[in-house]
């Protein structure tokens, strides 16, 4: 009976242990962010002289490298609040695919906490940013806490925790290193690039260590009284659930034969350019008098003498489907979920090589052709590559239809067909939207469509995308194999059976 009271008694005396050691760290970092809160809102002498001398010995070292200047922008973006909302926003979506509400939950709440308390307390602070020498960018509101330092810690240290039980015990070390490493960086950006004083980011980290620690405290008080075990914080909040919010936990080869394929791969985009290339060589210089020839001048002239301020807002609006933003942000949205659906690498890997398939051969045969524009006024001004072939409608090309082949095959219910009709639907608006603007010619919408056609073919004969669609393995909305319907001669032979019955 001993034995037994002290086997329930030793959880419970971990787990205040950890409570004690934990509350102390978060209470230090509450209290030394408080401190740091009055010393800058009073002003004190020796912060203010060191916060200045800092800020302006960074902008002497940072501002007459531009190249440096663009990775700390590349390496700032990562803390930003664009990229921390969409990290947070597709990881509650897939949780919530994945049935784990509580997880989800607890993102939401740390991630709205954070975003809170960063423009409260700058508001109440009212410290304004550095004024160095050279200024090398613009950041809008006051300074105090960096909302970058306090953002990155938050979104980055929640995702952490929750995702950590879905690494394998080796990987997780150097996990929290890479994602203390990031956090570092984003801090260290934000002082280079003189919109923060050193004091700022110290204190969005302290700031982010209290709320950060608050909330997963709050979330192991929550397991312990529903009776669930409190494993050590380097296990993550929910250690059982692993399994299920790993990527691709019963996936072991994306593809086959990795080499072959890659030389597969290798072989057709050469051979896709060489197509692409030719048609680009013929339309632009070898086509005049013909009707080639006379498609690429009529049909621009036509939309430049129909121009309307309406039209040209519309225009542009629709033409920013095909740009590389709204690409890029299209794609990161579909893969995660993709991913937090079907539980396989295929089709992300599927669209990932689509897009930079086609990005390679755009820029490689734009390069090799150098098409001037049509000769009408060119409403988007000048542009860096040539007119053939468009990158914005091969781009949209590419990942419509990259899309709906993976959703095509992963469901049967009726909204499968909104994909299909997308991927006709948004090639032609960006065409016709460029068409319209003076950027492109018809025959770089066919040179598009010859590069979109023959890359998507070829990795659908090298990738084959729908290869791990298994029956009884598909989406949710989608009836297994056994509890359709049965066709061909087994079903004909019980109909056989059962009228002879009757």
């Amino acid at each position: 009976m001993t034995a037994v009271k002290e086997a329930m008694r030793r959880p419970l005396g971990q787990f205040a242990r950890r409570s004690v050691a934990g509350l102390a760290a978060v209470t230090g970092a509450g209290v030394a962010f408080g401190m740091l809160l009055m010393l800058v809102r009073l002003h004190w002498g020796p912060l203010y002289h060191a916060d200045h001398e800092a800020a302006e010995w960074f902008n002497k070292l940072v501002a007459p490298h531009h190249a440096l200047v663009t990775v700390l922008r590349a390496i700032t973006d990562l803390g930003g609040r664009p990229v921390l909302i969409w990290l947070v926003t597709i990881a509650v979506v897939g949780l919530l695919i994945r049935r784990q509400p509580r997880l989800a939950a607890y993102l939401i709440i740390t991630g709205v906490g954070g975003g809170i308390l960063d423009p409260t307390l700058k508001a109440l602070v009212g410290r304004l940013r550095p004024v160095v020498d050279v200024p090398i960018t613009q950041a809008p509101g006051n300074s105090f806490p960096s909302g970058h330092a306090l953002g990155s810690f938050v979104a980055y240290g929640a995702l952490l925790l929750v995702f950590l039980p879905a690494l394998a015990p080796r990987w997780r070390r150097p996990a929290i290193a890479l994602v203390a490493a990031l956090v570092f960086l984003i801090g260290l950006t934000r002082i280079a690039l003189g919109v923060h004083f050193v004091s700022d980011v110290f204190g969005g980290w302290l700031l982010g260590v209290a709320w950060l620690g608050v909330t997963a405290y709050a979330f192991r008080l929550w397991r312990r009284e529903r009776g669930r075990p409190v494993p050590p914080i380097s296990e993550g909040l929910e250690p059982e659930a692993g399994e299920e919010i790993s990527p691709a936990p019963d996936e072991e080869h994306v593809l086959e034969h990795p080499r072959s394929s890659a030389a597969e791969l290798l072989v057709g985009w050469v051979l896709v350019l060489g197509a692409v290339y030719a048609f680009g060589m013929v339309v632009s210089y070898h086509a005049k008098g013909t009707v080639l020839d006379a498609l690429d001048t009529r049909v621009p002239q036509w939309f430049a003498a129909r121009r309307t301020d309406p039209l040209n807002d519309l225009s542009w609006w629709w033409s920013k489907f095909g740009d590389t933003h709204a690409i890029l942000l299209v794609s990161l949205v579909f893969c995660p979920l993709v991913l937090a659906v079907g539980k396989r690498w295929r089709p992300v890997l599927f669209v990932v090589l689509a897009m930079f398939g086609e990005l390679s051969l755009f820029l490689v045969t734009a390069r090799l052709v150098e098409r001037p524009r049509p000769p009408v006024e060119h409403l988007d001004g000048r542009l860096p590559t040539s007119s053939y072939p468009s990158g914005h409608i091969a781009a949209t090309i590419c990942l419509w239809s990259a899309m709906a082949i993976i959703v095509f095959a992963r469901t049967d219910r009726w909204w499968r067909w909104l994909f299909v009709a997308l991927a006709v639907i948004m090639p032609v608006g960006v065409a016709t939207s460029r068409m319209y603007r003076g950027m492109h010619h018809p025959t770089d919408f066919v040179g598009a469509i010859l590069l979109a056609a023959g890359w998507i073919g070829l990795l659908c004969w090298v990738v084959r995308p729908n290869a791990d669609v298994r029956p009884g393995a598909c989406w949710p909305g989608r009836r297994p194999a056994a509890d359709r319907p049965a066709i061909g001669p087994a079903r004909m032979h019980e109909s056989a059976n059962a009228g002879r019955e009757n």
